[in-house]
């Protein structure tokens, strides 16, 4: 029978006074600005979330963990927690040297001393951490495209956490969950991962759990990095407590956990089942398909259903946290309850709803029934997730230079003008170019940054509910992947191929770029001497070969009509 050992953890932080001290110190020191995901990393390292760890780890270790999923010296820990830089930071580090960690608004949170620095093999940490070196993978995309290309290891020093603006009251470091615990008498503790919104099979699953552990309930959200497309943390933690006060109070409380998610099944249900006994817990709800990122590129799940009990049931001594078993839970229509599906006998009525169903009735604006959810969150999610034809969109043209689509773009533009309802702003590659990016060149790196500057300025006109229609060339798949992620977390994404042969896009070459470029004259020309990446699932391909603008135009809204984003005539 597991009971908590709730006595306080080793934390990273030092003395309030030798903090102050570090601080000025620290000014001298050389800087590395952390990502969101290194932050995240840092607050649970410094505050004893990732105990064992005294800090990012050294390549010993860090090869250990992706081989055997053990630390060199033979501890269970499954995730790679590392501290990848730029080339050029690197170069400046030497080893045994000591840099400030910084958050993006250069306050410092702690210090590191380096003691490891190399170049990963980034396909083996693919293969080995999650499964698969699949770019269909958010943290395999994370991987190879965001991440630093060298990792610096070395045991960190905590000055302070990072600030948190929103829901300071629901935040809570292991020791003081720990402490909370111990005050209320609690000795075991069942805890709920979720980084989705709670609806009513959720909250049987906890109750069933609950009762099943004889145990208190924790319910842990993760408001760090999740998946993209994943509902936002503030409109998750708001349909949280909507539905809080219909737990009991008595058995029943709230943290929420400043993870980053890596999406990786198995490994992940194990790191999680780690950082919850750190937490105090005793027990924990593994799902089925614990944190799975969904499909591949072959369109098949990453991760066996049950892949991720098996490993955590493997190792469930060693993590010392017992699991309880996610049941998946169905609504009986005749006993208006719900019940685990392996438990039904034949001949009653099943009712369900798949997540993919769930945000096509919020996308559509239908009606999502009582049995499947509670008012009160089905109202936050509307708030933040409105019918289609009520959001913001981004329409990105890609093609290449000559392929009509800057034409086909402003077209679209004047129709949707027409149409009235919503602002509407064309980002041409040329005027962002002459506003926005002036200084940049036309090196690959550049490019990216081009594109990644319209895709930001979408994203905040999508977030604001109007219409924003981008027609770069963006050659370059990873980028434009980069882009739709950014705007679909606020609205939707429509990419249209203008896939004009480059024979056509040359014949039609009226500034003269082409033959300059198959002279030599201008380097990197996109189709001659740089590639152009052709998209493999656009929301719609158009040739513009012998095809008038208006049709092609067109086609577009048609395209527009049929996502639901503009009404139909």
């Amino acid at each position: 029978m597991s009971i908590s050992n709730l006595a306080p953890i080793p934390e990273l932080y030092v003395s309030y006074e030798s903090a102050q001290k570090l601080k000025v110190e620290a000014g001298d020191l050389p800087s590395w600005d952390l990502t969101p995901r290194q932050i995240c990393d840092l607050e649970l390292l410094m505050n004893g979330g990732f105990n064992p760890l005294k800090g990012f780890l050294d390549q010993a270790d860090y090869d250990s963990v992706v081989e055997r999923m053990r630390l060199e010296d033979g501890t269970l820990w499954p995730m790679p927690i590392t501290l990848d830089v730029s080339t050029e930071f690197a170069d400046k580090i030497e080893i045994g040297q000591d840099i400030a960690l910084r958050d993006q608004e250069g306050v410092i949170l702690g210090t590191m001393t380096v003691t490891s620095r190399w170049e990963p093999d980034k396909h083996r940490e693919a293969e080995k951490v999650f499964g698969a070196d699949d770019l269909a993978h958010p943290a395999v995309y994370y991987l190879h495209h965001t991440a630093g290309r060298i990792y610096l290891g070395g045991p960190v020093t905590g000055i302070q956490p990072p600030v948190h603006y929103d829901f300071r009251a629901r935040r809570d470091t292991p020791n003081e969950l720990r402490a909370y615990f111990r005050k209320l008498g609690w000795r075991r503790i069942v805890a709920f991962q979720t980084r989705n919104p709670l609806h009513r099979a959720h909250q049987e699953l906890t109750f069933r759990a609950a009762r099943e552990a004889q145990a208190n309930l924790l319910i842990h959200p993760v408001v760090g990095m999740t998946k993209p497309g994943d509902v936002d943390h503030f409109t998750r933690v708001r349909c949280y407590e909507a539905v809080l006060d219909k737990y009991p109070q008595a058995t029943t409380t709230m943290s929420l956990l400043n993870l980053a998610m890596r999406m990786a099944g198995p490994r992940e249900a194990v790191w999680h089942g780690l950082i919850r006994k750190n937490h105090g817990c005793t027990h924990f709800i593994v799902g089925r398909d614990h944190a799975g990122p969904g499909k591949n590129s072959a369109g098949e799940d990453f991760y066996g259903p049950y892949d991720a009990q098996e490993l955590f049931r493997q190792h469930q001594d060693e993590i010392g946290i017992e699991m309880v078993d996610f049941r998946h839970m169905v609504y009986v229509q005749e006993r208006a309850q719900y019940e685990p599906a392996d438990e039904i006998e034949e001949g009653v009525t099943v009712l369900n709803i798949s997540g993919t169903e769930l945000r096509r009735r919020l996308a559509e604006g239908l009606e999502i029934p009582e049995w499947f959810s509670f008012p009160e969150v089905v109202s936050e999610l509307r708030k933040t997730r409105p019918a289609r034809s009520k959001q913001g969109f981004t329409v990105f043209f890609t093609g290449l230079s000559g392929s009509g689509k800057s034409t086909i773009a402003n077209a679209v533009m004047v129709k949707l003008m027409e149409m009235g309802g919503r602002p509407v702003t064309l980002l041409d590659g040329d005027v962002v170019r002459k506003h926005l990016s002036s200084e940049l060149g036309f090196s690959k790196e550049h490019r990216d940054i081009n594109i990644r500057r319209i895709g930001y300025v979408a994203s905040e006109i999508t977030k604001n509910g109007g219409i924003a229609i981008c027609a770069p060339i963006a050659p370059y798949s990873a980028t434009r992947r980069g882009v739709r992620e950014m705007i679909e977390a606020y609205g939707a994404f429509c990419e249209v191929h203008v896939a004009t042969p480059l024979e056509e896009c040359e014949k039609r070459d009226r500034k003269g770029l082409y033959k300059l470029a198959r002279e030599g004259k201008i380097k990197e020309f996109t189709g001659i001497s740089d590639p152009y990446e052709a998209p493999e699932t656009p929301e719609l391909r158009v040739d513009t070969t012998g095809i008038d603008v208006d049709n092609c135009a067109q086609q577009v809204i048609l395209k527009l009509e049929q996502m639901g984003l503009i009404a139909g005539r």
